[in-house]
């Protein structure tokens, strides 16, 4: 979604230093609507591929999230960044954080099942913290950090019934919807290291980045999709409710939780909406599931969790 909130590994520090304000709406109640609207998002894609091809998909969710956030920057009187530098910057934030990933998911799931989708997704954290550990000099590895990947890893096999060679899984979508999640941290850890401390509000940078990758997508859509021949009404909300609520909405949502209760409380969405993809997929779609994928999914979700954590410092004795 830009899926999950920032990792605590991965998240670029605020670029504004403005005393965040409490919502009159409960975090809770904003947290579990964040969840619920990522965990369906899945839901959503499987939905608008069934009348649109995948790019297709990608461009209206685009379109639709950056028409949201146009109008909050607008209510809010935001301005654009400025400088070419800075638009440089952006638009490699755009491939990496949406258009790239947001297109993998969508054509992950003309092959593999949305539930299979979801539970990639919480994949990221995992990426996210064994990127960090490398690229990013302040995350060294320790004892907690590679259990936590092994264990996480050792979830994913088991998703994918690695004891039965992969049988009866699409390689391919499930390679590109594991791309996709690699794209996330991918691109946070570029963004904290070229746009953090920018001057400039998060509202104004990520408005700027989807408006971006909208037109990324509107480059490349003609080119390999073409144009809808028809407008099939369900696909057709889906993709609005998947761009103006899972992209525009949930990213205002999103920043304003970080901003509220700090990134670590934050990013705990990521262990919900797996959760949540699953339940949708299988209750509304209809999908198959088998023992490994929801013990695979936990065993995935306790690494992820536990490379996140941290070790608790005994005080010194007197």
């Amino acid at each position: 979604m830009s899926t999950a909130a920032p990792s605590r590994a991965t998240s670029s520090p605020p670029t504004s230093t403005t005393v965040p304000r409490r919502s009159a709406l409960d975090w809770r109640i904003r947290f579990a609507a964040l969840s619920l609207i990522w965990g369906f998002s899945f839901l959503l894609i499987k939905v608008g591929t069934d009348g649109y091809a995948p790019f297709q998909v990608t461009f209206g969710r685009l379109l639709f999230g950056t028409l949201v956030l146009a109008v909050a920057m607008a209510v809010k009187r935001e301005r654009l960044p400025r400088g070419r530098r800075t638009w440089l910057h952006l638009t490699v934030a755009a491939l990496l954080l949406n258009a790239a990933p947001f297109s993998l998911f969508a054509y992950s799931e003309l092959t593999i099942p949305s539930t299979l989708a979801g539970i990639c997704n919480a994949t990221s954290p995992l990426w996210g913290m064994a990127l960090s550990m490398v690229a990013l000099s302040e995350d060294r590895p320790t004892r907690r950090r590679v259990a936590g990947l092994g264990l996480g890893f050792l979830g994913v096999l088991t998703v994918l019934g690695a004891w039965q060679g992969f049988h009866g899984l699409d390689v391919t979508g499930t390679a590109m919807a594991l791309l996709a999640s690699l794209c996330y941290p991918v691109g946070w850890i570029y963004v904290r290291r070229t746009l953090a401390g920018s001057g400039h509000s998060n509202l104004s940078l990520i408005g700027s980045q989807l408006g971006v990758a909208t037109l990324q997508l509107a480059l490349v859509t003609p080119l390999f999709a073409g144009f809808p021949s028809a407008f099939p009404l369900v696909p057709l909300l889906a993709v609005a409710a998947l761009g103006a609520l899972g992209t525009g909405l949930a990213v205002l949502v999103q920043y304003g939780l970080v901003n509220e209760v700090g990134p670590t409380t934050a990013q705990m969405v990521t262990y919900f909406i797996p959760v949540i993809a699953t339940a949708a997929g299988v209750a509304v779609l209809g999908e198959s599931l088998s023992w490994n994928t929801p013990v695979g999914a936990a065993v995935v979700l306790a690494g992820a969790a536990l490379t996140q954590s941290r070790a608790r410092v005994k005080p010194k004795a007197q």
